[in-house]
This record gives C-alpha cells, sequence and structure tokens, in this order.
C-alpha cells in the first residue's frame, strides 16, 4: 500500500475583514489662503522640494501573533490528537473528522489495540512524503477490531463543513480554497464538494489501486513541496502541528520511491496514543490559531504583502499552502 502517484509500484506499505495593518501617521499643515497665482507657485516649489513619500509601515506575522488576543486561539481537541512517539521525540497530529470520520474512527480503532506500537518509518522519499507502516510483508501484524479496508473519502459534501473561510487569490487545483478550522481545503461549488489539500505537514492513508484498499494501517506526511496532484484521489486525515522536522529530516531511503532497503535504517515507532489517553501532565500544550479569526486574516494579509526591512517588493498573492497556520505553547495557567 502506497501513496499514488504515477511513481507507483506494486507493493504494501505505503476578503475577508482583515486587521488594519499599522500605519504611519499623518500630519495635516495648516491650509493658508493666498491669491491664485501664488498658491500655484508654492505647490510647485514645495513639490520640487518634498521628499519622496514614505510607504505605510506594514505588519509581519509575528506581530500578528504578538498583538492577538487569548480568545484568536483554541487547544487542540484530545480526542482528535494523535502522539507518535519516535527516538528523537514527539509527533503531534491533529485530526480532521469533518472531512474523513470512518478512516479516521478505523485509525482510532488501530491506536486503541496498540497496532502501531513496534512498527516503523519505512520510507523518506526527497521532496515528497515520509511514510510509516508494518514493515514485515510477509507475516503483517494482524488487526484486532479495526478494519482491513475502509472505503476512500477523497471528497466530502460542502454541507459537512461549517468553518469555510476562503482566501482572496485564485488556485490552479480548485475554483476557492482557503481553511476551515485550521485545516487547508479546496472546494468545488458546482459539484458541491470540499477537501483537504496536500500542504507541507498534512497526514494522508496509503493506499494501492482500489479507492478502498487503504485503512490508516500506513500513513504518510508530506514532507516537500505540496503534491496537489494527489488532491481528492487519497484520504487526507490530518496534518502535524509539531514535530515535523522528525519526519521531514530523515534519511532517505536509497530504494525506489524512498523506500528503506536495510531495517536498521528505519526509524521505530515506539507508540501512538490519542491525546485523552494520556494524563493532563503528559499531554503537549499546543493551541492553535482560529482560521475564522479577523488576526488570522491579518496573517494571511501580512503574507500576500510581506513588509520588513528586508522585502523590496510584495507579491499581492499567496498559495494556499504557504498560509500556515501558526501554532504556539499555551502560556501557563
Amino acid at each position: 500500500m502506497q501513496v499514488s502517484t504515477a511513481q507507483t509500484r506494486p507493493r504494501a506499505a505505503p476578503a475577508p475583514t482583515l486587521l488594519p495593518l499599522r500605519m504611519l501617521a499623518l500630519t495635516l499643515g495648516a491650509l493658508v489662503l493666498a491669491p491664485a497665482g501664488a498658491a500655484r507657485a508654492n505647490a510647485a516649489s514645495e513639490a520640487k522640494s518634498a521628499p519622496a513619500p514614505v510607504p505605510a509601515a506594514k505588519a509581519t506575522v509575528a506581530d500578528v501573533v504578538k498583538a492577538s488576543k487569548p480568545g484568536d486561539w483554541r487547544p487542540l481537541d484530545p480526542n482528535n490528537t494523535l502522539y507518535m512517539e519516535l527516538p528523537g521525540g514527539r509527533v503531534v497530529i491533529e485530526l480532521a473528522p469533518d472531512f474523513a470520520p470512518n478512516n479516521i474512527a478505523n485509525i482510532k480503532a488501530l491506536v486503541q489495540e496498540r497496532y502501531y506500537d513496534g512498527l516503523a518509518v519505512l520510507r523518506s522519499q526527497d521532496n515528497f512524503v515520509a511514510q510509516w507502516g508494518d514493515p514485515d510483508e510477509k507475516n503483517p501484524k494482524p488487526f484486532k477490531n479495526a478494519k482491513a479496508k475502509v472505503a476512500g473519502e477523497f471528497t466530502v459534501p460542502m454541507a459537512s463543513d461549517k468553518h469555510f473561510v476562503r482566501l482572496p487569490d485564485h488556485d490552479g487545483y480548485a475554483p476557492l480554497v482557503g481553511h476551515s478550522n485550521g485545516f487547508p481545503v479546496g472546494r468545488d461549488p458546482k459539484m458541491r464538494s470540499t477537501w483537504l489539500a496536500h500542504c507541507y505537514g498534512m497526514v494522508g492513508v496509503g493506499r494501492d489501486n482500489d479507492s478502498d484498499s487503504g485503512n490508516g494501517a500506513e500513513l504518510y506526511a508530506v514532507t516537500g513541496h505540496a503534491p496537489r496532484q494527489l488532491d481528492r484521489n487519497i484520504t487526507v486525515v490530518g496534518r502535524v502541528v509539531a514535530g515535523m522536522p522528525l519526519l521531514s529530516a530523515l534519511p532517505r531511503g536509497a530504494a525506489p520511491m524512498g523506500y528503506y532497503d536495510k531495517p536498521e535504517q528505519r526509524t521505530p515507532i515506539k507508540s501512538l496514543r490519542l491525546a485523552a489517553e494520556l494524563p493532563e501532565a503528559e499531554r503537549s500544550r499546543l493551541e492553535v490559531m482560529r482560521s475564522d479569526s479577523p488576526t488570522y486574516q491579518a496573517a494571511v494579509e501580512a503574507q500576500r504583502n510581506r513588509g520588513g526591512p528586508w522585502n523590496k517588493y510584495a507579491a499581492g498573492y499567496i498559495e494556499l499552502c504557504n498560509a500556515p497556520i501558526p501554532v504556539r505553547e499555551q502560556a501557563a495557567k
């Protein structure tokens, strides 16, 4: 089972309201009445001697985050947050049950029966994905209660997505794009459908050719340039919100499609748990900026028109996958 691309092989593994930006103060001069000719002469003289206008200062994303209020953020739901423990640390995955409820239910069943414990990261393909699952194809680890096959949930009805906030720019892969509760999504009003997009850090279900050949036993995270050609072809179940370097910085596999050809090259999975299963003291205290907040819209605008002394040109445009949602540690209570 693998991420389905043109490089597949037959194996099992896988304008909205914006916050006002800071403006320079404008000082109004006193209006002096004078004869028309003198006024024109004075205006011409002042125009020659006046300095070039200074552009308005632009907020950066850091400025927006710094000025944000507690209500602009939401904590992760412990019932829809996974902790994958690797030798190097914890990978935190936020699930999106509005988009893949059946696949996510099966993933939770696999977690509850401790299926992932002792498995491994099998593959790290350069500029593409890192994938994890069972390395033993001849004697695969059995399922106890989870289903062996789950129908693909490549799109869902638009009515299922109640949190969509549109980005102002066009996209080559979808008629409309934006965010839903922090997740990057595309939607097609004619088809009345919406879907999670394959941006960096998104997590999907590996499958073979059949749409129902995946069940979450093998998962992958996008570690390279957004492979948006996979949109609506694979079930996407969530995204990595912390620990991404533990996957993106893995050594690349030497075998085709980035698979590791030697067992010792694989990264073992110590455990995979729902956050709700752990005592609160052992949970990662993370919060995500609300994508339906004016503050996030200001963050988007800051990225569309980048400010600061280094930037000399503002594109006035942003791609869906270049508008990530800020994540931070919660303040101590």
